[in-house]
C-alpha cells in the first residue's frame, strides 16, 4: 500500500514537472522576423548608392532598451558601435537618375533584382508580412539629395 502511494505520488510530481517544462518550452518564439531593406538613390546625375541590405547578424532590443518612468528616468547607456552590425549582405542596386535623367531601365533592372531576392526568401519558408516605403527627395537647388527606401518585413516559424 505505502509502495502504490509513493508510486502515485512519484507519477504526479513527475506530470506537474513536464507540464512546467512545457510551459517553459512554449515561452519561447515560435517565429523569427526578418527585415530586408533596399535604398535606391533618387540623387541626379547618378551619384548616389542603391543597395538592398540585408542583416546577417542578431541584436537583442533589449540591450538597448530602458523604460522611463516618473520616478526613474535613467536612460539607457549602449554605445552606438554595440549597436552597429558589421555583418550583413549587400546587393547593388542601380540609381534612378544617370546623366540624362531618370533611367527607366535602371528602375527595371532593380525590379528584377528585388524580385529575385524576394523569391528566395520565399523559397526559403519566409513570409512577407508588410511592405513599408519612404522617400526623402530633393527638395530644390540647394539639395540634391534623394533615397527611396523599402523595407520587406519576414516571418519564418522555428
Amino acid at each position: 500500500m505505502k509502495k502504490t502511494l509513493l508510486t502515485g505520488i512519484f507519477a504526479i510530481a513527475t506530470i506537474f514537472s513536464l507540464s512546467g517544462q512545457t510551459e517553459m518550452e512554449s515561452a519561447q518564439p515560435e517565429f523569427e522576423i526578418k527585415v530586408i531593406t533596399s535604398v535606391e538613390s533618387i540623387v541626379p546625375l547618378g551619384l548616389g548608392r542603391s543597395r538592398i541590405i540585408s542583416s546577417t547578424a542578431e541584436r537583442d532590443y533589449t540591450e538597448f532598451s530602458s523604460e522611463q518612468t516618473e520616478e526613474d528616468n535613467t536612460r539607457n547607456k549602449s554605445k552606438r558601435k554595440d549597436i552597429r552590425v558589421k555583418d550583413f549582405e549587400e546587393t547593388k542596386l542601380l540609381n534612378f537618375y544617370n546623366v540624362g535623367g531618370i533611367r527607366f531601365q535602371n528602375i527595371a533592372a532593380n525590379d528584377a533584382v528585388i524580385s529575385s531576392k524576394l523569391t528566395t526568401m520565399l523559397a526559403e519558408g519566409w513570409d512577407l508580412l508588410f511592405v513599408t516605403s519612404g522617400v526623402e527627395s530633393d527638395a530644390g537647388e540647394t539639395d540634391e539629395q534623394g533615397i527611396f527606401i523599402t523595407r520587406y518585413i519576414f516571418k519564418r516559424k522555428l
